[in-house]
């Protein structure tokens, strides 16, 4: 999966520099290399996921150079057609959509004609006349955030689904956990089937259902909440809250795993990073959103828990 026309692609399609001096940090050295161009229009480029730092996708404004890195700039506006509070689109090409999701909307209608993600995306493409629709390739909960990747071609929807687990290198959660979790991290595994009126269930022995892996580090710990970065090894459905709730801290905010704790009026669950091999070209791509604010107010210093 190596990209043979990479040299070709940069040229054609990106502004490339490379760093001469290390310790410089991404958003001064845009400033520099870019005829000066102002602060506000550096931090635009960077938040539009239009900078990649030796192929890998980098929005972070301190992100420190070294020597020999090469910085490409898109010259292409990005991702502003796109105007819609469930979904922001954080990164496109002609073969998928990186996006951001807000809680309350489906990644895929369950039923036809119902209001979803795709929905959205394929009004989107048509409206910009392009000739694709939206491929589901892994799904978040009606009510998780964070990060998710759409395919634009059945093709390429076979290949992400197909070598899954080689290609994505790392899928990470943040959620906020009801009560103070006990150990600074672990790893809980079981067996998750659903019933008949799909509950997922978790065994520690073998019940016919799919292996799950989930791997957690306590970021913060309160009295009455945790805050738990969470690394899939596996991707089942409901994983992460039947495992919390295994571990006896449930998300806040679920109403089918949790315990009724709903401080922020939403599940507290976000998918803050994506890292893939791009199916097409094997260039690294790397994508990281900021914790909602939501989580970060329960955990401020002002916060009496």
């Amino acid at each position: 999966m190596k990209n043979k026309s990479g040299a070709e692609y940069a040229v054609s399609k990106y502004k490339e520099y490379t760093v001469k001096k290390g310790g410089i940090p991404l958003l001064e050295f845009l400033m520099t290399a870019m005829n000066g161009i102002s602060r506000n229009k550096a931090k635009d480029i960077l938040m539009g996921h239009g900078v990649t730092v030796d192929k890998k996708s980098v929005s972070q404004y301190d992100y420190e150079l070294q020597p020999g890195m090469i910085v490409r700039v898109s010259r292409h506006k990005r991702n502003n057609e796109l105007k819609n509070k469930y979904i922001k689109i954080v990164y496109e090409d002609k073969h998928l959509v990186v996006i951001e999701k807000q809680p309350g909307i489906l990644s895929m209608p369950a039923v036809a004609q119902q209001f979803s993600i795709k929905t959205i995306l394929d009004e989107y493409f048509m409206r910009r006349h392009f000739k694709c629709t939206a491929h589901l390739v892994h799904r978040l909960d009606r009510d998780t955030s964070g990060l998710m990747m759409y395919a634009k071609s059945i093709e390429v929807q076979q290949i992400l689904e197909e070598h899954w687990q080689e290609i994505v290198t790392d899928r990470r959660y943040v959620a906020v956990v009801s009560g103070r979790m006990e150990k600074e991290g672990g790893t809980i595994s079981s067996w998750l089937k659903d019933n008949k009126a799909y509950v997922t269930y978790s065994s520690s022995v073998d019940n016919g259902g799919k292996y799950a892996i989930t791997h957690y580090h306590t970021l913060d710990a309160r009295d009455n909440f945790s805050l738990v970065e969470l690394k899939l090894e596996t991707g089942r459905k409901n994983q992460i809250r039947v495992h919390m709730q295994d571990l006896g801290h449930p998300v806040i905010g679920d109403v089918k795993y949790g315990n009724g704790s709903d401080p922020i009026g939403r599940l507290g669950l976000h998918a803050f990073r994506l890292n893939f091999y791009h199916p097409i070209t094997g260039d690294l791509m790397s994508f990281e959103t900021s914790f909602p604010t939501s989580f970060a107010k329960l955990f401020s210093k002002k916060s009496d828990f």
